[in-house]
């Protein structure tokens, strides 16, 4: 990345983070002030059996808000939602409507939401940029080789009628030219991802192009030829298979281990110390939601498919303990100082994360 493409993009971090002010109007969308549970029409808990906060009186619990979430990121919500964990804990969580990928942090600064959940790449770019956010707890992570490959991170699709002859993720090298990439946004999952992968099999990180657009659109998109890759998550595996595509790759072939998955549930440091009794309760519920999840992956599949009106087979897998391991925070880190986008040692990874809650989120 050029010098000058760098700074205007922590230029406009900066102004992303300092001028929120587009007012509430622009950031809200649908379901707006409802909680998880109140997304799916399934309103009675499995095992547990118990109610979800759905008709409760809620007048006693703390109110904590956070965007709508229609894709494969809603599952630990609306599972520890669905469980009572949060009611358990005092804590109400309340969906405020689905904003776009660049507003999500924005929208924590100016506190018209008050936790968030992001990859470390997405965070480390933010807070590089002004933004006072700070890691909690660990959301996702990757799976090991003993958990069924549908729960690992993402999956990487090409169209066998427009590539016959790819059969793997290294295979891409032997196509001439440019190669199109779906991408969510820049600076996230999708392409530190496969940027690890191309830098493993030696494709040149300058022979991809970066095409923008939700998953649900990458599976029309690499049908259609119009990306010639399209790298997609939980719940659209399924989608990709039904519609003929050939897998290349998952995330568990980049070498990184749990780091591949990595995401962290963060507020502001503002929020964090006015309202640590909030956060330990947010923590101890969904980490109990999480492990769960992980033990229910079926029942926790069905929720978040009556949720999001999409077949889903599979979510994300979760951390099930509090502890922050710092050094999983270092590729990504390292990735985005190589590229340009931070300067080397603006920011550490101790920066990024608090390690104040781990002992109340492991008891």
């Amino acid at each position: 990345m050029s010098q000058n493409k760098t700074k205007n993009w922590i230029v406009g971090i900066v102004a992303l983070v300092v001028v929120v002010a587009v007012g509430i109007g622009a950031y809200k969308g649908r379901n707006t002030n409802i909680t998880p549970s109140e997304t799916s029409p399934s309103a009675i808990t499995a095992d547990k059996g118990e109610k979800t906060s759905e008709g409760t009186d809620d007048k006693k619990l703390l109110e904590i808000r956070t965007w709508t979430r229609k894709d494969c990121t809603l599952a630990p919500w609306l599972v520890t939602d669905k469980l009572g964990y949060f009611k358990e804990e005092g804590v109400k969580l309340v969906f405020t409507g689905e904003i776009q990928p660049n507003q999500r942090i924005p929208s924590i600064i100016n506190g018209n939401n008050d936790v968030g959940s992001a990859h470390p790449n997405f965070m480390l770019v933010a807070r590089a940029g002004g933004a006072k956010i700070r890691g909690v707890i660990r959301e996702g992570i990757e799976p090991d080789e003993k958990v069924d490959p549908k729960f690992r991170h993402m999956w990487w699709f090409v169209n066998p009628k427009k590539h016959p002859n790819i059969k793997s993720f290294a295979d891409l090298k032997n196509i001439k030219g440019k190669l199109k990439f779906s991408i969510i946004t820049n600076n996230s999952c999708s392409d530190f991802l496969a940027n690890t992968l191309a830098d493993k099999y030696g494709i040149p990180r300058d022979k991809i192009e970066w095409v923008t657009m939700p998953d649900i659109q990458a599976v029309q998109a690499v049908k259609q030829g119009l990306v010639d890759v399209a790298g997609v998550h939980p719940p659209f595996y399924k989608g990709m298979e039904d519609a003929g595509q050939r897998k290349i790759a998952d995330t568990f072939e980049t070498g990184l281990g749990e780091t591949a998955g990595l995401t962290y549930y963060y507020f502001t440091d503002d929020f964090i110390k006015k309202n640590p009794e909030a956060v330990k309760g947010f923590i101890r519920a969904v980490k109990k939601g999480q492990k769960w999840a992980n033990a229910n992956p079926d029942q926790a599949a069905k929720w978040t498919e009556e949720a999001i009106g999409v077949p889903v087979t599979g979510n994300h897998y979760y951390a099930e303990d509090a502890t922050i391991i710092e050094s999983q925070i270092d590729p990504w880190l390292k990735d985005l100082e190589n590229s340009g986008v931070i300067p080397k040692g603006k920011i550490k990874p101790s920066d990024l994360i608090t390690h104040e809650f781990e002992k109340v989120g492991n008891q």
